[in-house]
């Protein structure tokens, strides 16, 4: 009886010590089948080693950034006023009729819809000659109101801005109440007539905003988006919510430094970037280590990026003690057995 027992001790220490080894491989192959059971539902598309540095396409193009500035060409509701040079006792103000026409003393109704201002200046002038009422005029036109004597504004910025001509764009900001604090300061312009929008940064330096200080025309669109946030979620420190500046770009380094790092049970080499572009939402995989050493570039966020970290299944057992709690009772399990089997 002594030997059997003897036997069945060494059976079972040698059973338990190979199920031991056995569960130091299974559990954490374990581990990550339970954790592959939270999928990203939606539509997704897996793409490592994604370009996830591409910066905002600023305009560089001066003849867009500066162009020549167009005669204003006149439309039904524009509202002009006439000086002669030298003869400040007419200085008629007329609206342009649903005809084109418009109604001037001395002049009676003359057209000028379709006309650009020079054209308006010669016609009225030549029409003041041949009425006998001033020699050889020098005629100005001005455009004190119209249909197309705005800029819209539109975005974290809301209403309509009166230009004649052409302002500038930190006048046209101002005019409108200033740059929020929640509003970026990358501002695109749409303009009639050009075949890509005009993208500018004001940048935090005044030297840089007065070189982004562009002119804006009467019906150019100027959009002023929102900065956004960008949302930490899984195993950092802190997980949380980073409202971004409008200033200054944000990468995964510092807004991992802002969340307090990454906890003991992250996985590091698994961080996900979920972006999402109009209706596409992309998620790019990476290796946080390799960017925290220098060994990969440091993406920078977008607004609305979710920067997930998920969780390392071995790190959270060895965390919490389990795992020694699982050996101890895989081996009882064993010994157990094999009592019961003699």
């Amino acid at each position: 009886m002594r030997t059997q027992l003897s036997n069945l001790a060494v059976r079972t220490g040698s059973s338990t010590a190979r199920l031991a080894r056995l569960s130091f491989v299974l559990l954490p192959l374990l581990l990550a089948a339970s954790g592959a059971r939270a999928q990203f539902n939606g539509p997704a598309t897996s793409s490592v080693g994604a370009e996830l540095n591409r910066p905002t396409s600023i305009t560089t193009d001066q003849s867009l950034l500066y162009p020549v500035e167009h005669d204003q060409v006149l439309t039904v509701g524009d509202e002009v006023q006439v000086h002669i040079f030298n003869q400040p006792e007419y200085v008629p103000i007329g609206r342009i009729g649903a005809n084109g026409n418009i109604l001037l003393p001395l002049i009676g109704e003359i057209k000028l819809a379709g006309l650009s201002i020079s054209e308006a200046e010669v016609h009225i002038a030549h029409a003041l000659d041949q009425a006998g009422m001033y020699r050889d005029p020098a005629v100005t036109l001005t455009v004190t109101e119209g249909p197309n004597t705005a800029a819209t504004m539109i975005g974290e910025m809301h209403g309509v801005v009166p230009i004649i001509g052409s302002r500038p764009l930190l006048e046209v900001l101002s005019a409108a109440g200033g740059l929020p604090p929640t509003a970026s300061h990358v501002i695109t312009i749409n303009r009639p007539g050009s075949l890509e929008p005009i993208v500018v940064d004001l940048g935090s330096d005044p030297l840089h905003s007065a070189r982004s200080n562009v002119p804006i025309f009467p019906g150019d669109t100027v959009i002023v988006a929102r900065i956004g946030v960008v949302y930490m979620v899984g195993q950092f420190k802190n997980p949380g919510v980073i409202n971004l500046t409008p200033y200054a770009p944000l990468t995964l380094m510092q807004a991992s430094a802002l969340t307090g790092g990454l906890a003991f049970d992250a996985k590091p080499h698994d961080v996900r970037i979920i972006r999402t572009i109009g209706d596409k939402r992309t998620v790019v995989k990476l290796d946080a280590s390799a960017v925290f050493y220098g060994k990969a570039p440091d993406p920078i966020l977008q607004p609305n990026d979710i920067v997930f970290v998920p969780q390392s299944g071995l790190k959270l057992a060895i965390e919490q003690g389990g795992l020694g709690t699982l050996i101890g009772a895989v081996s009882l399990a064993v010994t157990a057995i094999a009592i019961a089997r003699q």
